[in-house]
């Protein structure tokens, strides 16, 4: 009988090694295809300069792609979106040409520093642009100017002028 309960007891280690689908599933971009458009604004993406953005939504195959992090923040911060989203990324402006940014730089937008009020030119208003660690934006940030700000800082606030 103790051998039975013993046996009982480890049947939790095994199972503790193996993740869930959902906890392996390592989020991928999707690539920029020359004709898309931006979800927000229609504009044709590859066009403008700047990092651009995507939405992976929670229900749906369809992954809403933006001319600029800019666009991609003021579509994923509404309420009625929010809780739609998966997960979002952003081109790591530290690691890819600003004015023609290579999909293979896609980041974790909810990881990544952000400067805002660059002199950068993008589309769509001042660009909030993507870095993926502290140092970078910082340096990023005193070389072309603007803030930095985490994931959190941003707000429809800050992007309408309001903050």
């Amino acid at each position: 009988m103790k051998m039975y309960y013993g046996l009982l007891l480890l049947i939790p280690l095994l199972f503790s090694g193996h993740k869930s689908e959902a906890t392996e599933q390592i989020h991928q971009a999707e690539m920029i295809h020359e004709h898309d458009r931006c979800h927000l604004c229609g504009m044709v993406i590859t066009k403008y300069p700047g990092p651009k953005g995507q939405v992976h939504l929670k229900a749906d195959k369809m992954v809403p792609k933006f001319c600029s992090s800019r666009d991609m923040f003021n579509f994923a911060l509404q309420s009625e979106n929010k809780r739609q989203i998966d997960y979002m990324m952003v081109h790591d402006a530290a690691t890819t040409h600003w004015e023609q940014p290579d999909d293979s730089a896609f980041i974790d937008a909810k990881s990544a520093f952000y400067v805002y009020g660059t002199t950068k030119k993008a589309v769509m208003g001042p660009a909030v642009a993507p870095l993926s660690t502290q140092a970078a934006a910082e340096a990023f940030a005193k070389e072309y100017g603007g803030r930095v700000l985490t994931f959190n800082d941003i707000t429809l606030e800050l992007l309408a002028g309001d903050k």
